[in-house]
C-alpha cells in the first residue's frame, strides 16, 4: 500500500469518528437533564387542568416522574440505535475501501473484470483468505478479532435474528445485553435474545475504530510474488476465466 494513500485512509477514518462523536453522539450527553426538562414541560402544560378540590397533588407529581422516566428510556434507546448506526457506517466504509483498494491493485498486474467482480461479491472471510495468501497472517492479530466482532454486530443490527446473532452469542456475548447473566450460554438461550438486545458501549465503539486504524497501518507496503502462497479457489477461478476470455479475444 502506497504510504500517502494509507495516510489518506487513516485521516478519513479519524474524521468520521471525530465528527460522528461531535455531531451525533454528543447530542445524548445530557439525557438526564433532557428528561427532567421534558417532565417540567409536561407539568407546565398540564397545570391548567389541575383541580385542587378533585386531584391528588401526589399523583400529579408521580405522573410527572413517570414522564421523565419514559423520556429517559426513549432517549437511551435512541442513543443506542444512533451509536449502532455510526458503527455500521464506519464498518461498511472500511469494507468498501478495502475491496476498492484490492481491485485497483489487481488491475495493475491483471486484465479482466471477473476477478474484480468477485472481490466485490464474496463474503468477508473469503477476502481474509485472499489477504492471508499474501503471507499476511491477519487472523492471528487482536485487531482482526475486534473487526470480526464488529462485522457480526453490524450484521445483527442490519438483519436481526439469524446466524450472525448466534455467532455473536457464541463468540462475543459482551455485545448483547447481559440481562440473563448467570445462565448457561447455549443456543436455546438465544431464543430469548434478538437484535433488540444488541448494545455497543462508547469504549467498544472506540475499540472498533482502533482496530480499523491498526488494520490500515499493518497493510504491507509491498507483496513480492515469492510471498504468495496458495490463493483461494474462488480467486484462482476468476483469474483463469479472465485469462481465457482474454485469449479468446486475442484470437478474433
Amino acid at each position: 500500500m502506497w504510504g500517502p494513500f494509507r495516510e489518506s485512509l487513516i485521516k478519513t477514518h479519524l474524521f468520521y469518528v471525530e465528527q460522528a462523536r461531535k455531531r451525533l453522539l454528543s447530542q445524548f450527553d445530557s439525557i438526564d437533564a433532557d428528561a427532567d426538562r421534558a417532565a417540567d414541560e409536561w407539568l407546565e402544560r398540564s397545570a391548567q387542568y389541575f383541580d385542587p378540590d378533585r386531584d391528588d397533588p401526589g399523583g400529579f407529581y408521580e405522573t410527572t416522574n413517570d414522564v421523565a422516566i419514559e423520556f429517559y428510556g426513549l432517549l437511551s434507546d435512541m442513543r443506542e440505535q444512533t451509536r449502532l448506526s455510526v458503527v455500521a457506517g464506519m464498518f461498511h466504509e472500511w469494507d468498501k475501501q478495502l475491496r476498492g483498494w484490492l481491485v485497483r491493485e489487481i488491475h495493475y498486474w491483471h486484465q479482466g473484470d471477473k476477478a474484480a467482480s468477485e472481490v466485490w461479491k464474496v463474503d468477508f472471510d473469503k477476502i481474509v483468505d485472499l489477504l492471508e495468501s499474501l503471507s499476511w497472517n491477519i487472523r492471528n492479530t487482536d485487531y482482526f478479532r475486534t473487526l470480526n466482532a464488529c462485522r457480526l454486530v453490524v450484521n445483527v443490527y442490519k438483519h436481526g435474528k439469524g446466524n450472525s446473532l448466534r455467532d455473536l452469542w457464541d463468540n462475543f456475548p459482551e455485545y448483547l445485553d447481559d440481562s440473563f447473566k448467570g445462565y448457561s450460554r447455549t443456543w436455546m438461550d438465544t431464543k430469548y435474545r434478538d437484535h433488540t438486545h444488541l448494545k455497543v458501549s462508547d469504549d467498544q465503539f472506540q475499540a472498533f475504530s482502533a482496530a480499523i486504524l491498526a488494520f490500515w497501518r499493518e497493510v504491507p507496503e509491498n507483496a513480492d510474488k515469492s510471498q504468495v502462497t496458495n490463493v483461494p479457489d474462488w480467486f484462482d477461478r476468476a483469474i483463469l476465466k479472465d485469462q481465457a476470455e482474454l485469449q479468446q479475444t486475442s484470437k478474433k
